[in-house]
């Protein structure tokens, strides 16, 4: 496309739904010779500032990438430690989002996890399951190909079952066992600490997201960086393989 048509183009709506990868809480930890956890705690504390600055722009929904299927790598005291915060977090936390009206939703394998946080995770999901604002997903234990192929396993059993035929499959209907089926594809995947990968985030979602990369580490991310995210957004031009 020449570039008149690029600097005439007219700025990208306001993002429906953001997703984040939070990335750099041990690097943070490091610089400040700090241990492991205190990054991570940090890190809790930018998410409610970024929910906050989500609240604040009226997005609809915020997807927050908390803990990969990779992650059962790192140490057990560190794993062990996210699962302590993960607990305590959701329990503090639940009362905020409902005077804010926002919905908590977890995506990914939570049977990976002990049996008191799933229980946990029901409650909390449960208690703000009628609230219309902003919708929160946090994904926990999950990992895009381990989506795609559950998504999979539910589309062969149909088959399998005789309720739907092979050269009845396509994308749309793998796309209806994807998780966030009935959300809207993220707009833009902004990753922090400076790295510029994926980490298996939201694989088929994430077709036709814009991404967002920026330097700061996760535990110093706040209102600007987010507001910046949404403006470099907002100056690209989404074509979807068109012209």
């Amino acid at each position: 496309m020449a570039d008149s048509e690029q600097t005439n183009a007219k700025p990208t709506d306001e993002p429906a739904h953001i997703a984040i990868i939070m990335d750099g809480n041990n690097r943070w930890a490091k610089q400040k010779h700090l241990p492991g956890v205190a990054g991570h705690k940090a890190g809790a504390t930018a998410v409610r500032r970024t929910v906050e600055a989500a609240v604040k722009r009226k997005t609809k929904v915020l997807t927050l990438f908390a803990f990969s299927s990779e992650n059962w790598k790192r140490p057990r005291a560190e794993v062990d430690a996210l699962m302590t915060l993960f607990m305590r977090v959701l329990k503090k936390e639940v009362k905020r989002m409902n005077r804010h009206n926002i919905r908590l939703r977890i995506m990914g394998d939570i049977s990976g996890f002990s049996e008191s946080l799933q229980k946990q995770i029901a409650a909390a999901e449960q208690e703000t399951v009628t609230n219309d604002g902003l919708q929160l997903v946090v994904a926990a234990n999950y990992g895009g190909r381990w989506d795609i192929a559950e998504a999979t396993k539910q589309v062969c059993e149909q088959v399998i079952a005789g309720r739907l035929m092979l050269d009845e499959i396509s994308e749309s209907t793998l796309a209806k066992h994807i998780q966030l089926s009935d959300l809207p594809d993220p707009d833009v995947v902004i990753r922090t600490s400076g790295e510029q990968r994926i980490s298996n985030f939201l694989l088929w979602q994430a077709a036709y997201s814009e991404f967002v990369f920026l330097p700061v580490l996760w535990p110093d991310f706040n209102q600007d960086d987010f507001d910046f995210a949404v403006s470099e957004f907002q100056q690209r031009q989404r074509r979807y393989g068109g012209r």
